[in-house]
């Protein structure tokens, strides 16, 4: 095999030799192609996929086996990865390259990475290509770009048409630099610093392609692969084989923000609550990274293209240091705004849950309400498994809580898991158990039997009415435990579909690298997944994140959601007649509450924005637009104040107040859902 293989090498060496021959002789500015070497495989990449590839047929959940599907799916998995923009890759590349759609599953097998290296060779010239245009062209903007005309570009990739000829593409890269240049404009930069702008970092995103080596290839197209499985499932090379997640988690003297690579970008997936960037109120979910700087002053480095772990230790640092993110907005995309984070660390003592009391007069009573915050389900593991009795964890510290809150005779309590990304399943389980006399908690399938986690306390620590807040962040440990009290009628879930992270990873040792896989799926009690749909509230508030950005149903191959048979459990009465009552409560306070008034409006006008699928390439007309929505929100922002007698504001310069409204807003409707609740429970003759 080895022997074929190589023969295959020597044959593909001098087809890329004459390619580049020839893609240089188009190009004015060749000398470049010189300098950025064809990439081959090593034997110990073939090696290593063979290796992947039996793991992945071994042990994924799925248990599926390389097959001609799979074999397509690959192939647009890679093609998408390298191009996304649709920028590179023409009608006649897509022909030639088709050849190879249904041979991967038979290459992989056998360790035959030839034809995913001769994709990216292509990849690499046309890139260099491109760059080298652009790089060029950015030295006489000034005097050759009109902002004027009535030229837009297309932001939606899928909408995007496959160029005919290379011809083709010149006028996209082109429209490129125009989009460049005006948000720089918009940032209010000269023409002179503009220029300087562009040629450091096009030749920067030149010298950083020029750095690619036959493992930045190999790991590129094995997540190809392994994506083809399912999105969580992830090759890791040894430089970043440390990492159990991909997502690199900046909890340490960072930010506190989880992010992954989507094309070209870093993005922000979640925040770790507590953490710099969650308190900042600057950055959410979604949000797109694409330079950061040092200080308050420091120069930003543009990021759009960089590997993950590099962009991760620019924004890591010492504590009480500043870092600046320029980001593309989930909420406005069509812009950019630089923000400032001061690092630290997460603190463990505001990761805790925590308590408070807030009385309310609704009608002729007073209530009061008990709300425990809880950022995510921890352990101390290594004091438990000493047999340490004091150990900390979730379910300890949120039992002493809810005995505190009952000595101070509380009517009700809210259960806040907003933002909460999970942690451990025992503490999922064990919370459960304080609300619930006993019985199974969440059902485990892998993919040759079912195992479920049960509460065998019969205690119980809270019996009294229970509102559980959620929303899109809300994931994996914290909607087993919302799932568990909606299937047994405990409380009502309230808020917005969780996230849908319903499956269980496990990393495996692979050679000098790691490969993580999907190896189980969650399952409730009533036999309903937690995958990809999550847990649907039984009263809905407004989605304030983005879900094409955000959630487990963004995420491109995600497994679906499906049922299994559900298990024995003895649920308490239906509280279905309460939630209708909740629901025309609800209502009716939404059409005059000025903070759901608020919300609405927000929503609307982020929409608005997302559902544009061209940008102009009109400078006034691009600034008139911003200038608008900018005008919009602060109107939309100073109706509010104005209604809760505050003094308006004359510009929007605080950032970060409407993700912070947007927040309270969302508790202070969950307080009076928690008083409807006792009322309603009370005339219906529930009992506690």
């Amino acid at each position: 095999m080895k022997s074929s293989r190589q023969t295959r090498k020597i044959i593909f060496s001098i087809f890329l030799s004459v390619f580049i021959f020839l893609m240089g002789s188009l190009c004015s500015s060749g000398a470049v192609f010189a300098q950025i070497s064809r990439i081959m495989p090593l034997d110990s990449n073939s090696e290593q996929c063979v290796k992947i590839v039996a793991a992945l047929e071994q042990y994924h959940y799925l248990g599926k086996k390389l097959d001609k599907v799979i074999s397509a799916q690959i192939f647009d998995h890679y093609l998408k990865s390298l191009d996304p923009t649709k920028q590179l890759f023409t009608q006649k590349d897509m022909d030639e390259m088709g050849r190879y759609k249904y041979r991967f599953d038979r290459d992989l097998k056998q360790g035959n990475l030839d034809p995913a290296y001769e994709i990216f060779n292509l990849y690499l010239s046309r890139s260099v290509l491109r760059l080298e245009y652009i790089l060029d062209l950015s030295k006489s903007w000034a005097t050759k770009m009109d902002f004027t005309t009535d030229d837009v570009i297309l932001i939606d990739n899928e909408t995007r048409p496959i160029q005919k000829t290379v011809a083709d593409l010149y006028p996209l890269w082109k429209n490129e630099l125009k989009n460049h240049i005006i948000t720089l404009k918009l940032d209010h930069q000269e023409n002179d610093k503009i220029s300087e702008s562009l040629e450091k970092i096009y030749a920067n995103r030149l010298k950083r392609l020029a750095q690619t080596n036959t493992n930045d290839v190999f790991q590129i197209f094995m997540n190809s692969v392994t994506t083809s499985f399912d999105p969580h499932t992830q090759y890791f090379a040894p430089r970043v084989s440390e990492d159990f997640d991909i997502h690199m988690s900046l909890s340490l003297e960072g930010i506190g923000a989880v992010l992954q690579t989507e094309y070209e970008y870093t993005k922000v997936v979640r925040l770790i609550p507590k953490g710099p960037a969650d308190k900042s109120n600057l950055l959410m979910p979604g949000d797109k990274i694409i330079g950061v700087g040092q200080g308050e002053e420091g120069e930003l480095k543009d990021t759009i293209g960089e590997r993950i772990d590099d962009v991760v230790k620019l924004i890591r640092g010492p504590k009480n240091t500043y870092v600046r993110l320029k980001i593309i907005p989930a909420k406005q995309a069509d812009s950019t705004t630089t923000i400032r984070i001061k690092r630290d660390k997460v603190k463990l003592e505001e990761q805790s849950a925590k308590k408070k009391i807030v009385t309310l007069t609704q009608g002729n009573r007073e209530f009061k309400i008990g709300i425990i915050e809880i950022p995510n389900f921890y352990i101390d593991f290594a004091a438990y498994h000493r047999g340490d009795k004091t150990y900390k964890s979730t379910t300890k510290d949120v039992q002493k809580l809810l005995f505190e809150l009952e000595q101070e005779n509380i009517d009700g309590v809210i259960v806040d898991l907003r933002d909460n990304g999970g942690g451990s399943l025992k503490e999922s389980n064990d919370l459960t158990g304080l609300f619930l006399k006993s019985g199974p908690t969440v059902q485990i399938k892998t993919k040759h039997r079912i195992t479920r986690l049960y509460d065998e306390d019969p205690s119980i620590e809270y019996t009294g009415p229970l509102v559980v807040l959620i929303n899109r962040m809300s994931a994996s440990a914290s909607e087993i435990f919302a799932g568990a009290i909606k299937d047994y009628h405990r409380g009502i879930i309230v808020g917005t579909n969780s996230f849908g992270k319903g499956t269980v990873q496990e990393l495996k040792p692979l050679g000098d690298g790691k490969l993580k896989l999907t190896t189980a799926k969650f399952y409730r009690v009533s036999g309903e997944s937690t995958q990809h749909m999550g847990v649907v509230p039984d009263l809905k508030y407004p989605q304030i994140y983005k879900v094409e950005d955000t959630g487990e149903n963004s995420l491109e191959g995600a497994l679906p959601w499906d049922t299994i048979r559900k298990t024995r459990y003895n649920a308490y009465r239906s509280l279905a007649p309460v939630y209708k009552i909740l629901g025309e409560e609800y209502q009716k306070r939404i059409q005059k509450d000025p903070g759901m008034i608020y919300l609405k409006k927000r929503i609307e006008l982020t929409e608005q924005v997302n559902a544009q699928k061209t940008l102009s390439l009109n400078l006034i007309q691009r600034r008139g637009k911003i200038d608008l929505y900018n005008r919009q929100e602060l109107e939309n922002e100073n109706e509010y104040r104005v209604a809760l007698g505050e003094k308006p504001l004359e510009s929007l310069d605080d950032e970060g107040i409407e993700l912070k409204a947007s927040k309270e807003i969302m508790m202070e409707q969950t307080q009076s859902v928690m008083a409807d609740f006792i009322t309603a429970a009370v005339k219906l003759g529930y009992v506690w």
